[in-house]
Formats: C-alpha cells, structure tokens, sequence
C-alpha cells in the first residue's frame, strides 16, 4: 500500500462557521463547496478537512498539526482572537501543544517537538 493523501472528515453543525474559521486561523483555502459540503486545502503537508453538514461536532475528536514556529503561531492566534483553549505549553516528554477550538467545538491541535533537557 502507498498512501498518496490524507483527509480528515468531520461532521459539524455549521460548515461555513468551520471553513471560515480554518481559512482565517490556519490558513486554508476552499477547494470544493456544494450544499452540506466543503472541503479545504493547503499546498503543505496538511491533510485535507472535509466538513459535512449535520448535527454535533465529533465527541473527542481531535485534529492535530505538527507545525514549527509554534510560539509565534500562538501569539499570531491570539492576536487574531482565536479561541485559544489550551494555551501553549511544554509537555515532560518534549513536545509543545497549544489547542484552539473552532465555533463548531472541533478541537485543532498544534504541536511542535523539541527534545527534553539532557537528550
């Protein structure tokens, strides 16, 4: 098997609520748009996010990007009043985390590594 591309599909209540979001915050672009549907892109190594229309947002679901610059990327969110609901902090085994949540309550996670002290 050779996987070629990855897409995450979510259910949400408000797909333009969700697709605004990702294309304001972390920089997506729609691709496709038909009733119920969108799904969005960006010319990195991200996986695609379809959104579907439907009830609530997937319970425990969680999108997660490893990303570099993640200090200035939370300053970024801030400062464009993204909700930020887990702020950025280091985690004992060396990794970064911060997690927004969009308006639909899906929670995007970014996350950078950096080795623990000593290794």
């Amino acid at each position: 098997m050779n996987i070629i591309a990855s897409t995450v599909a979510l259910t949400v209540a408000d797909v333009a609520a969700s697709s605004r979001f990702l294309a304001t915050h972390l920089g997506f672009r729609e691709v496709a748009v038909t009733d119920g549907f969108i799904r969005l892109a960006r010319d990195d190594g991200a996986a695609d996010i379809e959104l579907w229309a439907g009830g609530q947002a997937p319970s425990g679901a969680v999108v997660s990007f490893t990303v570099t610059g993640i200090a200035a990327e939370h300053e970024r969110l801030l400062h464009e009043g993204a909700e930020v609901s887990t702020p950025l902090r280091r985690e004992p085994w060396g990794e970064w985390s911060l997690r927004l949540t969009d308006p639909n309550g899906v929670v995007i996670q970014l996350v950078e590594w950096a080795p623990p002290a000593g290794l």
